[in-house]
């Protein structure tokens, strides 16, 4: 047996490798979901609910994460973590591509103001809601108001390093945004 030195192609091989092993357990899990969740929207009586893949998919993640999540977590969290920050942020950038110049101008200059008033408006009543009625901070309630205005946890993932949020801002944060979107997943096709 050498006891040489690795070489740098060697050393880059293998760093790669140990990545991919401690990264496959979380990413095969969140596939595991994601695919049950499409599964499960194709099927009519879900579709007729007015339940989505996304919907299956937070409801599922939360059985996961309560019930045997504890039991894989630590092969898994690098997975997740990956999956939750990064592979998320791609999938929302992936899908803002999908939108089109022709998109855009089929809304009309109507559509676009209506928007930017409902996301702008949301921004801010947040921010003051926030501070003054809740007294929460300014960078949690600047998380908080994103989040709402933009697309959820995703949104406050991306503002948290503009906001020089801390881990707690981050965590009420996203825990505001995913439990009033979840209430709101269930009671929007409801209320329709």
């Amino acid at each position: 047996m050498s006891l040489a030195p690795l070489s740098l192609p060697q050393l880059r091989n293998s760093h790669w490798l140990d990545s991919a092993k401690r990264l496959v357990p979380g990413l095969l899990l969140c596939a595991a979901i994601a695919w049950l969740a499409s599964t499960l929207a194709a099927l009519p009586w879900f579709g007729s609910h007015g339940l989505s893949a996304l919907t299956l998919a937070i409801v599922i993640g939360m059985l996961v994460g309560n019930t045997v999540y504890g039991w894989v977590q630590a092969p898994a969290a690098a997975g997740v973590g990956l999956s939750k920050q990064q592979l998320l942020r791609l999938g929302i950038i992936l899908y803002g591509l999908r939108l089109t110049f022709q998109d855009i101008a089929a809304v009309g200059a109507s559509g676009v103001l209506i928007d930017a008033l409902m996301l702008s408006s949301t921004f801010v009543l947040a921010q003051w809601l926030g501070q003054r009625w809740l007294g929460l901070d300014a960078r949690t309630s600047m998380l908080v108001g994103a989040g709402s205005a933009i697309c959820g946890a995703a949104a406050v993932l991306a503002t948290a390093p503009v906001a020089k949020a801390r881990a707690d801002d981050v965590a009420v944060a996203i825990a505001t945004v995913v439990v009033f979107g979840t209430v709101g997943t269930f009671l929007y096709p409801v209320l329709y």
